[in-house]
C-alpha cells in the first residue's frame, strides 16, 4: 500500500484513537482538538506541522518523525520521544502537559519549553544545551549525565539538578531557582535581612 503525502491540510476534532491516522508524510498540516490517545502514529512523518488542544497521551510514536513541529495546549502524557526518529527531530512546546514522558539520550539542543508541565520527565543523557525552560514545572524530572550548558531555567521551578552529574556551564538560574542545584546537600538557604 502506497503511503500518503498530505500537504497544508487542517484536521479538526478527529478521533484517531478509533480510526488510525493513515501512514505517510504530513507537511504544513494543522491538527485542532484531535484525539491521538493510545493510538498508533508510528513511522509517520510530521514536517512543519502544528498541534493545538490535542491529546497524544501514550500514543505509539516509534520511529515517528517530528521535524519542526509545534505543540500548544496539548496533553502528551507518557510519550517515549526517545523511540521516535532522529532525522531532523525538532519540536517546540507551549502550555502542554508532558508528564511521565521520556527524552532519554535525545538531542534537544535549542529546544523551547514554555509554560509546560514536565513532571517526572526523563532527560537522562540528553543534549539540552542552549535550551529554554520558561515557566515550566520540572518536579521530579530526571537530569543525569545531561548537557545543560547555556540552558535557561530562570523562570522554571521544582527542579533538582545535581551539578556534579550534569554539564551546567553557562546555564542560567535566578537566586530563587538556584535552590534546585543545592538540594542534594540538605542545606538551608534563608533570605538576607
Amino acid at each position: 500500500m502506497e503511503e500518503q503525502y498530505i500537504v497544508e491540510k487542517t484536521f479538526n476534532k478527529k478521533d484517531f484513537s478509533e480510526h488510525r491516522l493513515e501512514k505517510g508524510e504530513y507537511e504544513v498540516c494543522v491538527f485542532l482538538n484531535c484525539n491521538f490517545s493510545n493510538s498508533d502514529v508510528s513511522q509517520i512523518r510530521f514536517i512543519d506541522c502544528e498541534f493545538y488542544d490535542c491529546n497524544l497521551s501514550t500514543a505509539n510514536i516509534f520511529q515517528t518523525g517530528f521535524q519542526n513541529v509545534f505543540f500548544k495546549d496539548c496533553k502528551m502524557l507518557g510519550l517515549t520521544f526517545d523511540k521516535c526518529s532522529d532525522f531532523g527531530f525538532f519540536i517546540k512546546v507551549e502550555a502542554c502537559q508532558l508528564n511521565h514522558s521520556s527524552f532519554f539520550k535525545r538531542k534537544l539542543s535549542k529546544i523551547s519549553f514554555k509554560k509546560t508541565k514536565l513532571q517526572e520527565v526523563d532527560f537522562t543523557e540528553c543534549d539540552l544545551s542552549s535550551s529554554t525552560f520558561e515557566d515550566c514545572d520540572l518536579q521530579n524530572a530526571i537530569f543525569k549525565n545531561t548537557n545543560l550548558q547555556n540552558a535557561d531555567f530562570r523562570s522554571s521551578f521544582n527542579f533538582k539538578i545535581d551539578p556534579e552529574n550534569n554539564q551546567i556551564k553557562g546555564a542560567r538560574f535566578t537566586l530563587e531557582t538556584v535552590v534546585g542545584l543545592l538540594s542534594k546537600y540538605n542545606i538551608k538557604i534563608e533570605p538576607n535581612f
